[in-house]
């Protein structure tokens, strides 16, 4: 089955008891035990629920997981799946990371005697380099957020396998239709389901899948401990927002091909930061592991002054923290997602005060592109 027609049918998508079109929202908190002591399916929506399993069952199908657990939120995820580390454990991830994760590991795991090592995540070698007795997790984006750098999957999770070193993908950027991080060995994949997946703008969640019981089973423990389940509404709108994931995608991806290649001839436009440009370090390994750049780009500007006209002046992205809606969305990496990084952090990271960040939607790419070159002028 193709992945266009798997997000339809390659799960459950049809209501088991009435038949209806979608899976119902099981709005409840409990559920009455027919054959105690015997625990049922369900017991307490903290732990399961048929809406959020639905949920699960459908993003599982799209990357071919055995296992996945819905978050609250996409640091959800993240936090249940770093939290399996303990005491005296070391991680490797790189220094192009989002900000949300590098403060979860710089500020709290610290705190519990857990190490890291941020190396440049596009020299493969970098990664064995950094490797320790105590090493137990290699955490990648790719593309990372915000400059889109490339890492080479395989080889690093190779690598992983080599040392019986658990690694774990994030997603998001490219969702299961452009990049599919288990067949390049991956152990663990995360998406904020907040960004493309849900692809409206309409709900915060988040999921991590595995194909390792043992490892499936610390992050269902970690997300009952944590508290972090997702709501019935949103598990719901999830299901909403896959089944239209192909085309959205197709568009999207193919809007931001189209504004990458036509930002960088831009004479303000000092740099594009984008997978599916040849120019862009890490073309020829995302052209191997990816079938595209993705929908989302970076842009540099001149200075600060550029930074804020554009935001004062474009119609159409809406100026936002996040991305992956049906709507483009402008993005300030310096005082939005990258906000909780350190200022020399940030410049370390190349996260700079002219760097923009666009996920691109399913306008009329000239549209776009239009706008965001009348406002610069």
């Amino acid at each position: 089955m193709h992945t266009d027609t798997t997000i339809l049918h390659g799960y459950p998508m049809l209501d088991p008891v009435t038949g209806a079109a979608s899976i119902s929202k099981c709005q409840t908190s409990t559920f009455h035990q027919n054959d105690f002591p015997k625990a049922g399916q369900y017991t307490y929506t903290r732990f399961s629920n048929p809406t959020i399993h639905a949920a699960e069952l459908a993003v599982m199908a799209l990357e071919k997981a055995k296992y996945g657990i819905a978050y609250s939120s996409g640091m959800g995820a993240i936090s249940a799946t770093l939290l399996t580390l303990k005491s005296g454990d070391h991680i490797v991830l790189g220094k192009d990371i989002y900000g949300g994760t590098f403060q979860l590991i710089h500020d709290l795991m610290n705190n519990f005697g857990i190490t890291y090592t941020q190396i440049d995540e596009t020299d493969t070698e970098a990664w064995e380099k950094a490797i320790q007795e105590n090493t137990k997790m290699f955490y990648l984006e790719t593309p990372s957020n915000p400059l889109l750098k490339i890492t080479d999957l395989q080889a690093v999770c190779q690598i992983a396998q080599k040392h019986h070193i658990i690694s774990v993908c994030d997603n998001t950027f490219m969702t299961p239709l452009v990049q599919s991080p288990f067949e390049l060995g991956c152990d663990v994949v995360i998406h904020s389901a907040t960004k493309f997946l849900g692809g409206h703008s309409d709900i915060v969640m988040g999921i991590a899948l595995t194909n390792d019981e043992k490892i499936a089973q610390n992050l269902e423990k970690n997300k009952r401990i944590l508290g972090s389940c997702p709501g019935i509404e949103e598990s719901w709108l999830l299901l909403r927002g896959i089944k239209t994931l192909a085309v959205r995608m197709e568009k999207a991806c193919h809007n931001a091909q189209f504004l990458a290649e036509n930002l960088q001839a831009l004479d303000k436009v000092k740099q594009v930061y984008y997978p599916g440009l040849p120019t862009h370090d890490g073309f020829d390994i995302n052209q191997k592991q990816a079938k595209n750049g993705g929908a989302v780009l970076s842009f540099e500007l001149e200075n600060a002054q550029q930074v804020e006209q554009l935001f004062h002046n474009v119609t159409i992205p809406i100026v936002a923290v996040s991305l992956g809606g049906v709507e483009s969305i402008l993005s300030y990496p310096w005082s939005m997602s990258h906000a909780c990084m350190p200022e020399s952090d940030r410049i370390k990271a190349g996260v700079t005060p002219t760097l923009i960040r666009l996920s691109c939607g399913i306008e009329n790419p000239e549209d776009l592109l239009h706008d965001i070159k009348d406002s610069l002028m």
